[in-house]
């Protein structure tokens, strides 16, 4: 039997969203489930309990990154794997993340219905810590099992109110024993849905993720003189905050001109003092700059840092711009992009390419492993968001496109 005779159960991939859903469930239908809080820890353990009832082996590692494995023929063969992450924003949806990890089970799930043993072996995946809302870097669990940066610097990782990665994995039973990383993966599907319009605008139910934009995030504080909003004329004023919106508008200009692909956006923004009657002496903000070409994506980095020297020399305040993290684009792997293509098309699903404008664990993955990922639309476009919503119909379509994917992969000749 092969994979495009089978078909996953929409229903059961729908209820175990649902279910999932009920941890953390938020007044307006979504999910506050942060990392490594007990409720995270809750929906682990439900996950991971449905993974043992699949008779799937699950294992933990130092960053409580969770693995499930069904065996195939050959176990010494590298595994095939999937996944995603069930942590979410403090004001986050029941599919981001969510999704991609029970799509993985249900694809497990289906093979054991319906009898069906890959060559290679399967794994699921659930990374931790990948929105980065509680703890930082984003897309942790990943990221050291990538080898992108220390298991200590994870660990050490303190939230709002100090307490650390390592404390609180131990908290929720999740500070595994395995090694991080250094292990074979054969290949890394992620499904997800799309947060984003473009594949609900143009009437697709499956999006061919060929690679994610790179980004570059900035923290910026421009430094000007707190003076008392009446007795100070405007002409010498140093108004931190008059300067910094103009270092917003550049942002957003800048991405404006290097379209289709450029994206900007200044989504935080602290002024100090913080009073109705004192020119800001301090502004505080992020900005992040992304585009799919290496090339293009340092031209605006350049533009960015020459905006920001002029607008200092204009205004008299000092701009500090600091880098906190950087993604080069990523493109993925041809071999496993064309599974994803050749899935949608025996199935007969509308299809198109698309980049993925937002950091994924997909993207750490594809510097150890061959890589591919799978779009499904969401309502509106909208993601990280309490009303966040997908059709069951399109879930499930993704998941037999993801099913037929990793089948494939799993017995293909090596």
């Amino acid at each position: 039997m092969t994979s495009s005779s089978l078909s996953i159960n929409g229903q059961r991939l729908w209820q175990s969203l649902m279910d999932l859903a009920q941890i953390g469930a938020t007044p307006k239908g979504g999910n506050c489930r942060l990392a490594l809080t007990a409720l995270d820890g809750q929906g682990r353990d439900l996950v991971t309990g449905w993974m043992r009832d699949a008779g799937l082996t699950v294992r933990v590692d130092q960053v409580g990154n969770i693995f499930a494995r069904r065996d195939g023929r050959n176990n010494a063969l590298p595994p095939v794997m999937t996944g995603s992450h069930i942590d979410t924003q403090p004001t986050g949806g029941k599919f981001d993340g969510c999704y991609g990890v029970l799509a993985g089970l249900e694809v497990m799930r289906t093979l054991n219905d319906a009898g069906v043993q890959t060559e290679a072996p399967l794994e699921v995946a659930i990374w931790t810590n990948e929105e980065g809302s509680r703890f930082v870097p984003v897309m942790m669990g990943s990221g050291v099992f990538a080898g992108k940066f220390p298991l200590e610097t994870a660990l050490s990782a303190r939230d709002a109110q100090g307490l650390t990665v390592g404390d609180e994995l131990q908290a929720i039973g999740y500070a595994g024993a395995d090694p991080v990383g250094g292990r074979p993966v054969d290949a890394y599907f992620e499904a997800h849905i799309e947060q984003g319009p473009i594949l609900e605008h143009e009437e697709k139910t499956i999006g061919i993720v060929t690679g994610s934009l790179g980004l570059r995030w900035y923290d910026v504080t421009v430094t000007g003189m707190e003076m008392h909003a009446g007795p100070t004329p405007m002409a010498i004023r140093r108004d931190a905050l008059f300067a910094a919106s103009f270092l917003v508008q550049s942002v957003i200009n800048i991405a404006n001109a290097h379209q289709p692909h450029g994206r900007g956006t200044v989504g935080e923004i602290h002024a100090h003092p913080g009073s109705r009657n004192v020119i800001p002496g301090q502004v505080r903000f992020t900005a992040d700059l992304r585009h799919e070409d290496a090339a293009t994506l340092a031209r605006m980095d350049q533009a960015w840092r020459r905006a920001c020297d002029d607008i200092a020399v204009a205004h008299g305040v000092h701009v500090d711009v600091k880098d906190v993290q950087t993604f080069p684009p990523t493109p993925f792997d041809t071999d496993l992009v064309d599974k994803v293509r050749q899935g949608a098309a025996s199935r007969g699903l509308p299809a198109m390419n698309i980049v993925t404008g937002a950091g994924h664990d997909a993207v750490y993955m594809a510097a150890v492993a061959p890589t591919a990922m799978i779009f499904v639309p969401c309502k509106d476009g909208i993601s990280h968001n309490e009303i966040e919503d997908a059709q069951p119909g399109h879930l499930e379509a993704g998941c037999n496109v993801l099913l037929d994917a990793m089948v494939a992969r799993a017995n293909a000749a090596r």
